[in-house]
Formats: structure tokens, sequence, C-alpha cells
């Protein structure tokens, strides 16, 4: 077997439910607020679309994907982060993938070099798929924390220089899981310095774009950030996207990956033999999503009731920073993390995620201790009774 594979962690959800073990909790109605999976109804017309191309399922797909649909992201992309007509060219800069997922992990694989001496850099806490794609690689994770004191983005400036230049990969993640913080263009305007400096890639994991809290401020990307800087080809990133935050349709797994078509053109040839390409049907589905921008302002708009309910009543309780954007919130608690998810769940029947689960133990400290992500899935009735009941545990601790 992969001697690699003895270095993944157990992940965070299998961790919870062994924390959760044998505990008796109130006859209350269960609220699920740990996994960051939508549970907002999906528009319509994805499921007809899906439906009416059901037809395709006796056609291989191939890993380059459709036309259509590489029109229709580089169209989103576009229209969303005002790059200009023609910015992005949907033959050389787009590629579908089955979820972001599946995405980041294969693009480490195309782009770690094997030799064992690799960094990819990460955002601490992190998304765990960064972190098992790094050591799958044969690379090291290399760990940036996101601190309050430096709003919960990764201090770029504190890494020193032979860092960088062992780093194949950095993963930025804006908006961010689990803190809510938001990169502007100058954060990411120096990345992007710093990458070609060292001669680093830039993973961009954006699939939280389009859930933002403020309607006039929405979240700057990457390839913003590169064409700002005059690199009109995206050199050196690329950036994830996916349909199962800004559709609620995480079952479809439809995303894009895009940018430098220095890179795709090599990860084309990598998912070609990886034999991961997107079904038909799926594909098909996903081109009137990335075309429609309203379900997506009405999706976003659900998220941001449900923040303006849920935050007056735990904002007097708890040391909760105010997320810039996605559906988590990132509270700080008086009890160890582990110790609160579990009163959470015995007392009250709620189902949180302990922060250390998401982050790894550095030289200064797991930046997960003493919180916890709660995530704001749940219809508004439910974050609401969810809030209430956490208020009453706090009070109680």
């Amino acid at each position: 077997m992969n001697p690699y594979l003895e270095k993944l962690h157990r992940y965070p959800f299998e961790r919870l439910a062994l924390l959760k073990d044998g505990l008796q909790p109130p006859a209350k109605p269960h609220i699920a607020m740990s996994i960051g999976e939508p549970r907002h109804q999906p528009p319509a017309f994805i499921a007809e679309a899906l439906v009416g191309n059901l037809d395709t399922m006796g056609s291989y797909p191939v890993a380059l994907g459709l036309a259509e649909l590489r029109v229709a992201a580089a169209g989103w992309l576009e229209r969303r982060f005002g790059l200009g007509e023609n910015a992005v060219d949907p033959e050389t800069m787009v590629l579908p993938l089955n979820g972001t997922r599946e995405g980041l992990f294969a693009f480490v694989q195309s782009v770690v070099d094997g030799r064992g001496d690799s960094l990819v850099a990460m955002p601490n806490p992190f998304y765990q798929i960064y972190e098992g794609a790094a050591l799958l690689a044969g690379a090291q994770p290399f760990y940036l924390n996101t601190l309050e004191e430096n709003g919960f983005l990764p201090d770029l400036e504190a890494v020193g220089a032979d860092t960088w230049r062992q780093t194949a990969i950095l993963f930025l993640c804006s908006p961010g899981n689990p803190t809510g913080a938001v990169m502007d263009l100058a954060y990411l305007q120096r990345a992007l310095e710093l990458a070609v400096k060292y001669d680093f890639v830039i993973a961009g994991d954006e699939c939280y774009a389009d859930l933002y809290f403020d309607e006039d401020c929405p979240p700057a990307g990457l390839l913003q950030a590169c064409q700002a800087m005059g690199h009109d080809r995206f050199q050196r990133c690329v950036v994830f996207h996916s349909l199962s935050k800004r559709s609620s349709v995480p079952g479809m797994r439809s995303g894009f990956v895009a940018g430098d078509p220095g890179l795709i053109k090599p990860f084309l040839l990598y998912r070609t033999y990886h034999g991961c390409a997107v079904p038909l049907f799926i594909q098909l589905a996903s081109v009137p999503a990335w075309q429609d921008d309203r379900h997506a302002a009405e999706n976003r708009h659900l998220y941001q009731e449900k923040l303006t309910a849920v935050w007056p009543i735990l904002e007097p309780v708890m040391d909760l920073p105010r997320p810039q954007a996605a559906f988590y919130l990132w509270p700080r608690t008086e009890q160890d993390e582990e110790s609160f998810t579990r009163e959470a769940y015995r007392q009250q029947n709620l189902t949180l995620l302990p922060g250390s689960y998401l982050a790894r133990d550095t030289a200064d400290g797991n930046p997960g201790k003493h919180r916890v992500r709660i995530s704001l899935v749940a219809p508004l009735a439910e974050c609401v009774d969810a809030a209430e009941r956490l208020r009453h545990l706090v009070n109680q601790l």
C-alpha cells in the first residue's frame, strides 16, 4: 500500500462521531450545525435540466468537458469578478470538475514533483482536502495560522524566504472556511508578488464567492488580482468554483477550475488518465446554473436573513467575530472546544464541530482551540432555535 496513506489524519466528522458516542441528548429536535452542507431548496430549473438530459447517460463524457459549459463558466467569472468580455478563454482556461473537492485533490497531484521536499502551504484551520492532497503527493503541509489579530488571514510576511522557495502550491481560501474572512485585492496581489518571486503556484478555493453579507462589497477574486497586476493570462494561478454552495446542489458534484492555460493544459492531461470526467447530464444541467445569477442572489439572501436573526441572540453571550462571507460562525468558547461541543449535544441536542478538528498544532499553538464551527445551513426557524439553545447553554455553563 501507498505508505503516505498512514500520514492521513482522521477526518473531522469521524472524530466528531466518536466525541458524541455514548451521550444521551434531551428529547428536543436535533439540529445539525456541524457540516457545511447546504439545505436550501435548489432552483427547479436545475432539476428540470438534469431530468431533461438523462438520455445522455449512454455516452462517455470527456475530460475537457462540453464547450457550452466552459463558455458558461467563463461568462460567469467575467460577470462576477468584473473581468470584462473575453477575458477568460473557455478553450484554454476552463475545465469542469466533479465539485471542487475532487479538483483540489487532483490538482496537487499534477503539480507537486514528487521529490519529497516540496511544501504545500495552506491556511490553518483549513479544508482537509488541502492537507490530504499534499501528503498523498509526497509533499509536506505548511500551516499558516489564521488568527483574529490578523483578520483571520494567513500572515504572508511571517513566512521566511527559504520556506517560500520550497513551496510548490499556496492554497488560499476566500471567503474563508471556517472564519468567513475575505481577502481583498491588495492581499491577493501581495500573494501574487510572492508567487512570482519564489516560483510557486496559487490555488484559490473560492467556492463561497457568491455567499456574502454585504451586497455592496462582493468578495474579490484571485483572477481579479491577476488582471489588476497586468497578468491577463492569470499566470501561476488557478481558481476553483462550485455549484454546491452557490446553487444549493451539493449532490450534483459540479464545479470547475479556471486560470493559467499553462497549468490547465497539463492538468487536463492528468485528468484524461485520472478518469474523472463530469457526466454529460450534470454538465448540461450546470450550464443554465452558471448562466443565471438571480437564483444565486436569492440563495445568498437566505443566509443574510439567518445571520441577521441569529447575531443578536448570540453576540451578547459569546465572543463572536462577525463573518464577512460564507455561512459559518467561528465563536470562541470559554470551555475547551470538545467539552463545549459535547455539552451542546448532551444538553441541547445540537451538533457543532470543534475548531481544533479543522486545524493542526503548530509551534504557535492550534488556532482552532477554544473555537467551534457553527454552520448556518438549517432553515431559518431551526437556526433561531439553535441560537436560543446555545445562549441558554452558554449562560448555564
